[in-house]
């Protein structure tokens, strides 16, 4: 009863259309969840996202849940999951999309889950780690463990949104380090991020990972573009 008139007064709301969630919804609807374009590619070694990298990083496949296109509800998503004071909705994408990879050979044997760092002046700002969030999830889908602790980012970076991809790749170089790197010796590490366009970011992550010893290197993403 009282739950009720709580969602009478304040409904919760679907970060992918705005619509009211009903009581068995949990935060994104159904008809939400059922409509986001999924792009398979976790089954798939040889994937657009993949191929990004090929050249650039020896990994092992690279894979993105969704596909974002502009003013769509996966882009709303990412909007307010990093903008919008919404940790949670990393965190229950990543839960449904850590089910997913462990269907998948290609992901389902990492040791680690680790994902792309913030500069602790933009963590204190927003608050959270959007792409830590969605970690987290994944590794709970995953029966895994997240770490957030060994891939750290020792270097403020201006925002990479109107860069080109030389300027991106250019300006998260050296931002990245990794400590305590015995501990990533010979492993397998799934390394996360919210959206892949470039790869740059990824590019200079993996880097100081394989420098670092790891032995196997798979990338998700909660979204990326149509290549």
């Amino acid at each position: 009863m009282i739950r009720d008139c709580l969602h009478l007064f304040f409904p919760r709301i679907c970060p992918a259309c705005d619509g009211a969630l009903q009581h068995h919804e949990k935060v994104i609807c159904f008809t939400c969840r059922v409509s986001l374009p999924q792009t398979g590619y976790h089954l798939h070694p040889d994937n657009p996202i993949a191929r990004l990298f090929w050249g650039r990083i020896p990994i092992h496949t690279a894979a993105s849940y969704y596909f974002f296109k502009k003013s769509g509800k996966v882009q709303q998503l990412l909007h307010e999951l990093k903008y919008g004071n919404q940790p949670e909705i990393g965190e229950e994408i990543g839960l449904s999309y850590g089910v997913e990879l462990m269907k998948s050979p290609l992901f389902s044997d990492a040791d680690l889950v680790i994902p792309v760092p913030l500069h602790a002046e933009k963590l204190a700002s927003r608050g959270y780690n959007q792409s830590e969030t969605f970690a987290n999830g994944l590794a709970h889908g995953m029966r895994n463990e997240a770490v957030n602790d060994l891939l750290i980012r020792n270097r403020h970076t201006d925002s990479q949104t109107r860069k080109s991809r030389f300027a991106r790749w250019e300006n998260v170089q050296e931002a990245y380090s990794v400590i305590r790197p015995e501990r990533l010796i010979n492993k397998h590490v799934l390394l996360v991020d919210d959206v892949i366009t470039t790869g740059a970011t990824i590019e200079a992550c993996a880097s100081k990972l394989f420098m670092a010893g790891v032995s196997k290197l798979t990338i998700a993403s909660i979204a990326a573009p149509v290549m």
